[in-house]
């Protein structure tokens, strides 16, 4: 006896109660927190740099009675920012928009997009400018001059941390304060046999970035989660960390100042992203020769290294 089939009683539609998009969070993304933000109101001008060697001669002499005290002075240049514009768009026509279902909403969607396309772009000039070999004094390569920290047996993550707050010490006075590592690096850091040892004692919790930061002696850990699509559109997706597996120890100024050394500065331009500098500027207005409304994305930003000596970099700290 023939009965209706489930195909034949129901036809599928779209839900209206959920919806799958790949958007990384933005604690993923830490280029906003390593460095200070300096608001810039020109996109590019100069600022000041003291000589270094000058500040570290020991030249007081004992003064002899009725002699003038001994005295010297110090060299002052210049270096300049150029805070790039950085834009991306999506246009929205309102064909598409006036026959798209719910949940659907091809105004909102479009500003998620531009914006997290934005934030990635500074995710990846920030490891391309800081991140990387050739940048910092001092760089070490993991199996050459380290052992990588993922070898568990023979690696000493520890020591090697000391290693480099002694050298940036020794070079400028200061200590290293802050670490930038991959999520790589991170996750063989709160495995690794050394550092479990070191805190299993004195805490139950899970190492995290806070209880890798309280023992290697510095003020904060960041990990940078961010990943990235390296395929061109059409190609089979490729999936990469855009902090690969390395590692940075710096000395990082809490915030700008007169007299302030730090590893690095990002010039943030106020005369864009909507006077804010910091933040993405989000801009919509009419194409009418398309029909359509144009949803954009700005920012503009120059990544400065400021002091090189106060960086100390470790690439391929893992395998």
């Amino acid at each position: 006896m023939p009965q209706p089939t489930t195909s034949d009683v129901h036809v599928d539609a779209i839900l209206t109660n959920i919806s799958v998009a790949y958007i990384q969070s933005q604690a993923n993304f830490i280029a906003n927190q390593v460095f200070p933000a300096v608001p810039v109101e020109k996109q590019s001008d100069k600022y000041f740099t003291y000589t270094k060697a000058d500040w570290f001669r020991d030249e007081a002499q004992v003064r002899a009675p009725a002699s003038e005290s001994a005295g010297s002075g110090y060299g002052l240049s210049t270096s300049t920012y150029n805070a790039l514009v950085y834009a991306f768009h999506k246009d929205v026509d309102d064909q598409t928009r006036a026959n798209a279902d719910t949940p659907l909403a091809p105004d909102r969607d479009a500003t998620q997009f531009v914006t997290q396309r934005m934030l990635l772009r500074r995710e990846i000039q920030w490891a391309a400018d800081f991140f990387t070999t050739s940048v910092w004094a001092t760089d070490k390569t993991g199996g050459t001059d380290f052992t990588k920290w993922s070898s568990y047996a023979g690696s000493d993550p520890i020591e090697d941390i000391e290693a480099g707050k002694s050298a940036v010490l020794t070079s400028t006075g200061m200590l290293p304060n802050t670490l930038v590592v991959g999520y790589d690096v991170y996750r063989q850091l709160r495995n690794h046999p050394d550092i479990i040892d070191r805190v299993k004692y004195t805490s139950s919790n899970t190492v995290d970035t806070a209880t890798i930061a309280r023992l290697f002696g510095i003020d904060r850990v960041l990990v940078s989660r961010g990943v990235k699509n390296t395929a061109a559109e059409g190609a089979a997706i490729s999936m990469a960390s855009i902090a690969g597996k390395n590692a940075l120890l710096c000395h990082v100024t809490q915030s700008p100042g007169i007299l302030t050394p730090t590893a690095g500065y990002t010039f943030e331009w106020r005369g864009v992203s909507d006077g804010l500098g910091a933040t993405v500027g989000i801009s919509r207005f009419r194409r009418p020769e398309l029909r359509a409304d144009r949803i954009e994305s700005q920012m503009a930003w120059d990544n400065k290294v400021i002091a090189s000596d106060l960086g100390y970099f470790f690439s391929s700290a893992v395998a």
